[in-house]
């Protein structure tokens, strides 16, 4: 059997001892033949989204801009494109590197793009305002009562705050 297997002319022919391919780095070598991916897959693909329906919802609301434009969810993201990206964590402003359509480790989709050095100095600015902000509005020291729930509710009610 393992005569069969050696001697087999099939390039895709297992031999024993070595190693397993990996799909995440075949398809990011093989993303110079790929002229360009969806929007959403890409965005999934690169770990901004953790699903391609959160990505695709991101692009519908106008989150997601390409060369300044907002970007529909099939829109093909090439190499060298300029993407502008708001998420919960912050904005992002990034150029594509690489394409991919698989979603692999973080180390490899962190290959897939550049993020900007303005953008970069942006976000760390708006995390070091966030972290500041703590220190003027201080924890409550235990949670509220039912009585304060309601008048928490009753006021967000009166000032359109739901």
């Amino acid at each position: 059997m393992t005569d069969s297997l050696a001697g087999s002319s099939d390039s895709a022919s297992l031999t024993l001892g070595s190693p397993p391919s990996n799909s995440c780095l075949s398809t990011i070598n093989s993303s110079q033949t790929m002229t360009g991916v969806r929007i959403d897959k890409w965005l999934w693909a690169a770990r901004f989204f953790k699903t391609r329906a959160l990505a695709a919802r991101a692009c519908e609301l106008g989150r997601i801009q390409s060369n300044s434009q907002p970007a529909k969810p099939a829109r093909a993201v090439r190499v060298g494109e300029l993407l502008q990206i708001r998420t919960d964590s912050g904005e992002f402003q990034v150029e594509v590197l690489l394409l991919s359509e698989i979603r692999g480790p973080a180390a490899l989709a962190q290959t897939l793009y550049r993020e900007t050095d303005s953008s970069r100095e942006a976000r760390m600015k708006a995390i070091e305002e966030r972290k500041a902000m703590k220190v003027f509005t201080p924890a409550p020291e235990r949670r509220p009562s039912k009585r304060d729930r309601r008048k928490i509710i009753q006021f967000r009610s009166q000032h359109g705050c739901i």
